[in-house]
């Protein structure tokens, strides 16, 4: 039974099965015809902390293709200490075919899905978002077929967004420039595993931004302040005001280069207006593929579990 509470969960073979499946499946919507291959299933969606894209994307995805969903909210779910976690993932797996979890804490979701009957899917934790980093390189991959290898840069935080992407990237042969504050870098022990993991990691890490996206392919950037951080939002504020991704900056930048962001943009903070609605821009492609991965997901997910 496969899992996805990060994206090693999954070998270099099937992250490539997964992203040519939701491609695929993306394209026979636009033929109109939506393959029931989650017949009769179910979903069950737990989430500690709210969300538009996770939770409507795996929502449509379970319905387009033939089954259902549930949503609960973690107290709903038991996760405040009702019950033990245990009981709450051996019930709740009895119920589902596939339960997505969305959490503070990644260590509550490694220990969900080892009680868990059936397949878990990390919706969303502090240290790791691979259903985004899916979308992100599908995205990539539709916009710049020509580029296998396109050279990422990230600006910002070292959040779970960048990390989740520095996975992807490396298993997939990709170079990753990461651009950050100082202390701001992405976890000194996410690093060494990652390199121990993935020998030929393509990963830079640097603090200037001009000198990031000279070479960059796409240049991607998320919030100054996550979700749970909301009292360092000041602070952070006036740290990553030199980061923010504008017209001037990307004019430093190839003059095809493409720009990402994860959503939800605080406009005029991390990303101005102008390159959040500009030609560079593929941040709605990226969004909407959320939806193509979430059914990529279920119906390979269901797939490995028949």
């Amino acid at each position: 039974m496969k899992h996805l509470k990060t994206l090693y969960d999954l070998t270099d073979s099937e992250i490539q099965e997964l992203l040519a499946l939701s491609i695929e499946l993306k394209g026979e919507v636009r033929q109109g015809r939506r393959p029931q291959l989650f017949h009769q299933r179910m979903v069950t969606l737990v989430f500690e902390k709210p969300s538009l894209r996770t939770r409507v994307s795996f929502e449509a995805a379970a319905a387009q293709l033939g089954g259902s969903s549930v949503f609960l909210s973690s107290a709903d779910a038991g996760l405040n200490g009702r019950e033990s976690l245990q009981d709450v993932a051996r019930v709740l797996s009895s119920y589902s075919d596939v339960i997505v979890l969305r959490t503070f804490s990644q260590q509550l979701i490694e220990d969900f899905a080892e009680a868990s009957a059936c397949p878990v899917v990390n919706g969303l934790s502090d240290e790791r978002h691979p259903c985004q980093s899916l979308s992100d390189i599908m995205t990539i991959r539709e916009a710049l077929p020509d580029k296998p290898a396109a050279h990422v840069t990230y600006i910002g935080d070292g959040n779970n967004v960048a990390c989740s992407l520095a996975v992807l990237t490396a298993r997939l042969g990709m170079p990753l420039t990461v651009c950050s504050p100082v202390g701001y870098e992405l976890p000194s022990a996410f690093v060494q595993d990652l390199q121990t993991r993935v020998p030929g990691a393509r990963l830079t890490q640097t603090s200037d931004p001009r000198e990031a996206v000279k070479t960059a392919d796409v240049v991607y950037t998320d919030v100054w302040a996550s979700m749970g951080q909301e009292q360092e939002s000041s602070q952070r504020s006036d740290i990553f005001r030199p980061y923010q991704v504008n017209a001037e900056l990307m004019r430093q930048a190839p003059q095809d280069c493409r720009f990402l962001h994860c959503l939800p943009a605080h406009r005029g903070e991390e990303v101005t207006e102008e390159v959040v609605e500009g030609p560079m821009s593929l941040v709605f492609e990226q969004a909407a593929n959320r939806l193509h991965v979430a059914r990529g997901l279920l119906a390979w997910l269901t797939r490995q579990a028949d």
